[in-house]
C-alpha cells in the first residue's frame, strides 16, 4: 500500500484540500479513491483588536505555509517522496466576514471574521429592506455597517471577498467563490445560481446617495458551483503555498468554499432531506430543504449546498471553547497530582461520566459564550456557570451541563424548523470535535434535536477532507454525476455511519435544561453588562 500511495504522489494524482478553521488550519491529501493519505496542520488563534475579532495577513500566510510544510514532512516521513505535482486543489475557510481591497489589491481594513457582532444596525436594516434574514456575520452586513459608520475606506472598494476567496485569488489570480460561501456574502437565487438580482438592485439604490463609483455586483466575486474549474495555480501562487519551491504551477483549483459547505460534503449531506451538524469552536446545523420556508426567521440563515440547493442554517457563535477550557482545568489538576497527562483520556473520562448525570443536569446551567450569541440576543459574551444551592452539583451533572450548553443554541434554532415549519429530515450526521469521544456528543445532540444522529468514521477528517472531495469532484467525476450522486456512489458507497436514537428520558431532560437556560438568560445579560 505505501508503494502504491508513493506512486500516486509521484505521478501527480494526489488531491489537496486545505481548510482555515477558527483554531486550526488543516491540509488533507487524498488519493484517486478519496482516501486520506497524509495531512498537515497549524494551530492559530484570532486576535481581538480595536473591538473586532481578526487574523492578520501575516498570520494567514504563515499559517498556510506552515500547514503545507507540515503536510510535506508527513508525506516525506511516510512515503519518502516530495510533493511536486497535484491533480487538483481546493481552498476552504470559515465563512462570511469582511476582506475589502482597492483596485491595486491593497487591503483596506483588517479582516473582520464571522465572530464579530458589531453589525446589528446594518443587519436589521438589510433584513427589513430585503424582506430576508440577513445575519450579523454576513459580508453584506459588514459592508453596510462600514458605510453606516462612515468608514473612509469604503469609497476605494474594488473587491470584497471571504477568507477562502482571498486565498484562492492569491493562488490563481481568479476573483471567484463557491456558491455555498457566496451565499454567506449576499443571498443567492437558487434558480439562477447567482446573487439575488433583486437584492443587488435594492442595495445599490440604498447607497446611491453616497456617491461611490462602484456597484455591488462589480465588487463581489463571481459565483461558481461545485465541479466547475475555478482557475489554475500560478507560478506566484505556488511559491505562496510551498515556500520550498518544489510544487509546480498549473494545478487546477475547484471553487473555494466555506466550512459549512465542506461539512455537508464530508458528511454526505447535500441531498434534500439530509442534514449535518458541525460542532467545534462554533457550531452550525445545515438542513437541505425541499422548498423555501414560509417566512424569514432571525435565527435561521438561508444558504446553499456547494451545488446550489437551498439550505436552512442555524449558526451559533459558541460551542466547545468553554468546554475545552473546563477540561483544561482538570488537566492542570491532574498535573498537580503528578499524574501523566493524556488529553484524550481526560476528555474521554469526563465526557463519558457526563452520561451518568441527570438528564436535566440536576438544574445546573452553563453559558459557553466566549463571544456574542445572536441566537439569544447577546452582542457580547461572558462564559458563565449558574447554579442554586438546591441543585444537584456533582461532576457528572457539571460536565453534562457544559455538553448541553455546547448545543443549546442549536436546539433553539432547530426547534423552529421542526416544530413550526414541520421540516422532514431522513438523516442528520454530526462531525467535528464534539464527536471525537464516541457516542457522547452524539447522544447529547440526539436529545437536543429529538432526532437520530449519525456519525461516520470519517467525521474526524473534517472540512479539509470535504474540501479535498470537492477538488476531486472537479477532476475525477468521469461519470458526470451530480454532486449528491457522486458522493453517494463514489465516495461513501452507501455508508451512513453509526446512529444513536434519543431516549424519551434524555429528550425530556434536555427540554427541562433548555427551559432553565432560557429562564436564566437575564443573568448572562447582566454578566455582559457588569463583568469586564
Amino acid at each position: 500500500m505505501p508503494e502504491k500511495i508513493k506512486q500516486t504522489i509521484e505521478s501527480g494524482k494526489a488531491i489537496l484540500g486545505i481548510e482555515f478553521g477558527s483554531t486550526r488550519i488543516k491540509a488533507v491529501l487524498i488519493d484517486e479513491n478519496n482516501n486520506p493519505i497524509a495531512q498537515g496542520s497549524h494551530e492559530w488563534e484570532n486576535q481581538y483588536v480595536n473591538n473586532l475579532w481578526t487574523y492578520s495577513l501575516e498570520a494567514i500566510w504563515f499559517g498556510l505555509q506552515d500547514c503545507y510544510r507540515d503536510l510535506r514532512e508527513d508525506v516525506k516521513g511516510k512515503y519518502g517522496v516530495e510533493i511536486k505535482k497535484l491533480a487538483s486543489i481546493g481552498i476552504s475557510a470559515m465563512m462570511h466576514g469582511y476582506m475589502p481591497f482597492d483596485k491595486n489589491g491593497n487591503m483596506l481594513a483588517p479582516f473582520r471574521t464571522w465572530r464579530n457582532t458589531n453589525t446589528g444596525e446594518a443587519a436589521a436594516i438589510l433584513s427589513k429592506e430585503f424582506d430576508y434574514n440577513i445575519p450579523l456575520r454576513w459580508s453584506i452586513s459588514h459592508l453596510y455597517q462600514a458605510i453606516l459608520d462612515g468608514e473612509q475606506h469604503v469609497k476605494d472598494l474594488a473587491f470584497l471577498t471571504t477568507l477562502a476567496g482571498y486565498i484562492h485569488w492569491q493562488l490563481t489570480g481568479e476573483k471567484v467563490i463557491g456558491i455555498g460561501d457566496g451565499s454567506g456574502m449576499l443571498p443567492v437565487d437558487p434558480e439562477t445560481k447567482n446573487y439575488s438580482a433583486r437584492m443587488v438592485e435594492k442595495f445599490d439604490s440604498m447607497i446611491a446617495d453616497k456617491g461611490f463609483d462602484w456597484k455591488l455586483e462589480d465588487v463581489l466575486p463571481k459565483i461558481l458551483v461545485a465541479g466547475k474549474n475555478a482557475g489554475f495555480l500560478t507560478e506566484e501562487g505556488a511559491k505562496h503555498l510551498d515556500i520550498s519551491g518544489n510544487l509546480e504551477a498549473g494545478v487546477p483549483l475547484c471553487p473555494p468554499e466555506g466550512d459549512a459547505g465542506t461539512g455537508m460534503v464530508a458528511t454526505n449531506a447535500v441531498k434534500q432531506r439530509t442534514g449535518n451538524v458541525s460542532a467545534g469552536t462554533s457550531s452550525f446545523s445545515m438542513i437541505v430543504l425541499e422548498k423555501e420556508l414560509s417566512r424569514p426567521y432571525e435565527m435561521i440563515d438561508m444558504v446553499t449546498t456547494p451545488d446550489g440547493s437551498l439550505v436552512a442554517m442555524v449558526h451559533c457563535n459558541n460551542c466547545t471553547s468553554d468546554l475545552n477550557a473546563w477540561v483544561g482545568i482538570f488537566r492542570e489538576y491532574t498535573e498537580l497530582l503528578g499524574v501523566p497527562v493524556d488529553m484524550n483520556e481526560i476528555f474521554g473520562k469526563l465526557y463519558n461520566n457526563a452520561l451518568n448525570g441527570d438528564p436535566d443536569c440536576g438544574g445546573l446551567v452553563s453559558y459557553n459564550y466566549f463571544s456574542g450569541e445572536p441566537i439569544t440576543g447577546l452582542k457580547e459574551g461572558r462564559p458563565l456557570f449558574v447554579r442554586s444551592v438546591s441543585n444537584r452539583f456533582n461532576l457528572a451533572n457539571f460536565m453534562r451541563a457544559n455538553l448541553n450548553a455546547a448545543v443549546a443554541c442549536l436546539k433553539i434554532g432547530n426547534d423552529i424548523l421542526f416544530d413550526e415549519e414541520k421540516i422532514k429530515v431522513d438523516r442528520i450526521t454530526g462531525h467535528g470535535g464534539l464527536f471525537k469521544t464516541p457516542g457522547v456528543g452524539q447522544r447529547i445532540l440526539a436529545a437536543a434535536l429529538n432526532s437520530p444522529i449519525s456519525v461516520m468514521e470519517t467525521a474526524g477528517e473534517g472540512g479539509a477532507w470535504g474540501m479535498a472531495l470537492l477538488a476531486g469532484y472537479l477532476v475525477n467525476n468521469v461519470n458526470d454525476r451530480n454532486l449528491a450522486d457522486y458522493l453517494e456512489m463514489e465516495v461513501f458507497e452507501g455508508n451512513t455511519g453509526t446512529s444513536i436514537t434519543p431516549t424519551e428520558e434524555d429528550v425530556e431532560g434536555f427540554n427541562t435544561y433548555i427551559k432553565n437556560y432560557l429562564d436564566a438568560i437575564p443573568v448572562e445579560k447582566a454578566a455582559v453588562e457588569y463583568v469586564k
